[in-house]
């Protein structure tokens, strides 16, 4: 696969999940293996370098339209990043089909909280995280950051952007805005992401020649994504963040079934 099909892949994956402030990393792993016939591992370690790209480029715009919970981001993040570590070191002790199937059940319940919460735009108040200013109330707090540490767990088991377990997180156990989820996700996934492309990088599996063209390809798609959240309604973003919930749900069932829709992406 030539160099501008790789930017492609990377625009492509990237708007459409800077749009939804998760990355394109899960779209872009089995764009690569099918599509590409690239190794797995060459697909998810090039997935993690676009996904630090897409977020450091998406970061920007959501920060000046005042979107993203800097303060939540950071504490979030920690547990995200220990779950990624973690993930990296046990890496191949959990069956394939047993982790397809968990992600699949984790989506559709996700996807039915989400669209559930259509329409509401109240966030609970938060007296007793007014010390850390945070803006949220400490006993969802304790609830999200157990629900970070899996979401980065997983994303590291799967090779995937782990923005697709945040932004349910954040949304059930926080309450928060859709918005406010996706970008404060946005910021937070690269840090994610890093943490795994590390061990990637050590065993060689992040190639140039692969990696490069879709880290470009991302940027951009990153920035147009973002512009697209910023001026789409919530509840149509929050529909569309179900129909990609669902759909991956799917995937991850037939991939538990044996059928190999991503070529072993696990």
């Amino acid at each position: 696969m030539g160099s501008f099909a790789l930017v492609v892949i990377g625009f492509a994956a990237s708007a459409l999940g800077g749009m939804l402030g998760m990355a394109g990393g899960i779209f872009v792993v089995p764009l690569l293996a099918i599509a590409g016939g690239y190794p797995i591992r060459v697909a998810i370690a090039a997935s993690l370098v676009s996904v630090i790209a897409c977020s450091s480029a998406g970061a920007a715009p959501y920060l000046r339209a005042g979107l993203t919970n800097l303060r939540l981001a950071v504490v979030l993040e920690s547990a995200t990043a220990l779950g990624a570590v973690c993930g990296v070191a046990v890496m191949g002790a959990i069956p394939v089909a047993v982790l397809f199937a968990l992600f699949a059940a984790i989506l559709i319940l996700s996807a039915q909280q989400m669209f559930a919460r259509r329409g509401e735009v109240v966030v609970e108040p938060a007296p007793t995280s007014d010390r850390l200013r945070l803006g949220v109330s400490t006993a969802r707090l304790r609830l999200a950051l157990v629900l970070m540490y899996g979401a980065g767990l997983i994303s590291a088991l799967l090779g995937i952007g782990s923005g697709v377990l945040k932004i349910p997180a954040m949304d059930t156990a926080l309450r928060l805005p859709i918005k406010v989820s996706s970008a404060t996700s946005n910021l937070m996934i690269g840090v994610t992401a890093s943490a795994s492309a590390g061990a990637y990088f050590l065993r060689g599996a992040i190639v140039p020649e692969v990696a490069a063209p879709v880290a470009i390809g991302s940027v951009v798609g990153a920035l147009v994504g973002a512009r697209f959240l910023i001026r789409l309604a919530n509840d149509r973003l929050r529909i569309l963040f179900v129909i990609v919930l669902v759909v991956l749900a799917l995937l991850m069932v037939l991939g538990a079934a044996g059928v190999d829709v991503v070529r072993g992406a696990a």
